[in-house]
């Protein structure tokens, strides 16, 4: 089957997703904690790169075909999902947190996906991503690439301090401030997301039909 360059890019996406799961959840005998997560983080970060490629080349070049309208949204999820499965078998200290996250993100696509569904194949209304969804998709992706970069920034900050100061330095690694607030904003822009995309297609879901 011949692809274009967007549709080659999303399955491209969706590739690397189990790459990502396989390198996250190598023990860390096989590869070190820090060096891990510095590759888990570029993996990421290079599937959402590709996220925002596909998306611009389609709609510059008038590429956009019902396979990509497919694949793109299926690759996107399993995307975030799949990193978050990583989290939490990678990240014993964020666990109980990510179970959370998880569950919100999973129960917010489901139910967006389900009513993109009814509402397109009974009113013939396309659903189309707006301000908010792209917003949550960014905090969703800056949430997942701290939590992987974080502890690697602090261990470089450490090195200097030690090196600065000549004495080893009492280091808590499970404080780790800029992934519990990113991990916040996702939530809230997950939940807030979602209530937006229901309440405003509520109206189309007859319970009599």
């Amino acid at each position: 089957m011949k692809m274009n360059l967007p549709n080659k890019l999303t399955v491209l996406r969706l590739c690397l997703v189990p790459v990502l799961l396989l390198v996250g959840m190598l023990p860390h005998s096989v590869i070190p904690f820090y060096v891990s997560c510095v590759i888990c983080a570029i993996l990421f970060i290079g599937t959402a790169v590709t996220d925002m490629l596909d998306g611009k080349i389609a709609r510059s070049r008038n590429l956009i075909t019902d396979f990509g309208k497919f694949l793109d949204p299926i690759a996107d999820k399993f995307m975030v999902i799949g990193a978050m499965f990583v989290i939490l078998h990678k990240f014993s200290n964020l666990r109980t947190i990510m179970i959370f996250v998880l569950l919100i993100v999973v129960f917010r696509e489901l139910a967006v996906t389900s009513m993109r569904l009814v509402v397109s194949t009974g009113e013939h209304i396309v659903i189309a991503a707006n301000s908010l969804g792209k917003i949550k998709t960014v905090s969703q992706i800056v949430a997942i690439s701290t939590v992987f970069l974080e502890p690697v920034v602090q261990l470089i900050t450490r090195w200097i301090a030690e090196m600065v100061t000549g004495k080893p330095l009492f280091w808590r690694t499970d404080i780790v401030p800029l992934t519990w607030l990113s991990l916040l904003f996702c939530v809230v822009m997950t939940v807030w997301s979602g209530m937006n995309y229901i309440l405003s297609y509520w109206k189309y879901l007859d319970p009599q039909k």
